[in-house]
């Protein structure tokens, strides 16, 4: 998507898409408008429409693209390396961290709720920060399960148990507005890793 702009033409875009996070975050994405853009970016509509030629669509495509960063940034380093219980038991709490400062609101789920499969674009984002999000889990539970004698498939099924716990808690979040549902569904979820032998809380 930055293909033949320049260092300033990449920084200006870059601004403008983590201005429009911002302003989706606050307001909700259906809510941000290119009027609200332009104000908060001091840019034209002319620059916007540069860089983001498809309008409102490409920009919040752009910050789905942006925030599915932010979900895995906010996970390491733990994400990066899951191979001792500790380190789950950081991953967990960077998890639960992230989601409880965001609250009830979902900024990359209110962005392809909107979005939805008019977004080719949007919905590639997702499936591509699932997918890595996936492998990150599997390579941290074949770490833990090389001590238990767990095979491959078993692994592959507990790191995609332990997404799904994610997600579901996260939703009972945006509904509830409780954090306890997450922190029960991980907890529960990354049990069976725990080392019999070890003394970690």
């Amino acid at each position: 998507m930055n293909k033949g702009l320049t260092a300033k033409g990449r920084a200006t875009r870059e601004r403008i898409v983590m201005a429009t996070a911002l302003l989706a975050r606050e307001k909700g994405a259906a809510e941000t408008t290119l009027d609200d853009v332009r104000a908060a970016t001091a840019t034209s509509k002319s620059q916007l429409f540069h860089y983001f030629p498809e309008g409102r669509s490409d920009i919040l495509a752009a910050v789905a693209e942006y925030e599915a960063g932010q979900v895995l940034q906010a996970q390491r380093p733990y994400l990066d390396d899951l191979s001792t219980w500790q380190s789950w038991q950081d991953w967990r709490q960077a998890v639960l961290d992230h989601y409880t400062e965001l609250g009830r609101r979902c900024p990359l789920g209110s962005l392809t709720t909107e979005l939805g499969k008019s977004s080719a674009q949007a919905g590639a984002v997702v499936l591509a920060l699932f997918d890595e999000w996936e492998r990150a889990l599997l390579r941290g539970v074949r770490a833990m399960a090389s001590q238990a004698e767990e095979d491959e498939e078993e692994s592959r099924e507990r790191a995609r148990s332990i997404l799904a716990a994610v997600q579901g808690g996260v939703v009972l979040l945006q509904t509830t507005g409780r954090t306890e549902y997450l922190k029960a569904s991980l907890t529960a979820a990354i049990a069976p890793l725990r080392p019999v032998t070890t003394g970690a809380a």
